[in-house]
């Protein structure tokens, strides 16, 4: 019985090396997920050159055409506005809370980069935003770019959209990439916020380009137009008794 078992292991074993490399190649059934992380607080020379070169390209008197867009409404939010970062001190109220916005958007009359432009106003009571996004015609490499900016310690939207706040976050959506932003980022609670004053020349391109739409855009006049048409949820009222009528008088 020796003589015979030794082929049949021989074989066996020059079997299970074949068989493991073939499951080794078999492909997963697993999805893959690839994830991108964005470097807003610091990003590379490249990057820093597509945002000035995008931001080159708005146009500073534009044409537009006869079509556009105004609304306004209120809505319900429930998470964490997306221009917060790690480490601000702003206080956020774990309930929701209401905010009040206005839109306006603008077509373009030319052919340029550039076929529309859009601002909206936010303020939920503690914090306020603009954000301005500007899409791109045709797009090849860049679809839109946007620029937003915030703050907390205004008294009123009047005040706001006059102050010309400057842009706190820019952001580039590219096609088949991955995108491109720039915030200001505060420090940890132990650390000092980090050295951004390379990125100076960015931020205050995007602010002019913030502060020439809202002046194009007639958004110091429409939007506090537009905000005092939203109804304010008033207090409850409380129902009124109704008085007991007199008993009459038993004869």
């Amino acid at each position: 019985m020796r003589p015979k078992l030794i082929p049949i292991l021989a074989v066996f074993l020059v079997t299970l090396p074949a068989v493991s490399q073939q499951a080794a190649d078999a492909p997963s059934t697993q999805p893959q997920v690839k994830v991108n992380v964005l470097n807003v607080c610091a990003p590379s020379a490249e990057e820093q050159k597509e945002i000035a070169a995008a931001l080159a390209r708005v146009p500073k008197q534009p044409l537009f055409g006869p079509d556009f867009e105004i609304s306004h409404g209120r809505s319900t939010l429930t998470d964490a506005p997306n221009f917060l970062q790690p480490g601000q001190s702003t206080h956020i109220a774990g309930e929701p809370s209401v905010a009040r916005y206005v839109r306006m958007r603008r077509e373009f009359a030319v052919q340029a980069l550039f076929s529309s432009v859009q601002y909206s106003f936010s303020n939920d009571g503690e914090n306020m935003i603009e954000t301005l996004v500007l899409h791109v015609r045709d797009p090849k490499d860049l679809i839109q770019v946007s620029m937003e900016d915030s703050a907390s310690a205004i008294g009123s939207a009047e005040t706001m959209v006059a102050a010309n706040t400057p842009a706190s976050r820019i952001r580039l959506e590219r096609f088949g990439k991955s995108s491109i932003a720039l915030a200001r980022c505060a420090g940890s609670e132990n650390g000092t916020p980090p050295d951004q004053s390379a990125y100076e020349p960015l931020f205050r391109s995007a602010s002019a380009v913030l502060a020439n739409y809202r002046s194009l855009l007639g958004v110091r006049r429409i939007v506090p137009a537009e905000l005092a048409q939203i109804p304010t949820a008033g207090p409850k009222a409380t129902a009124t008794p109704k008085s007991a009528k007199p008993a009459a008088d038993k004869k």
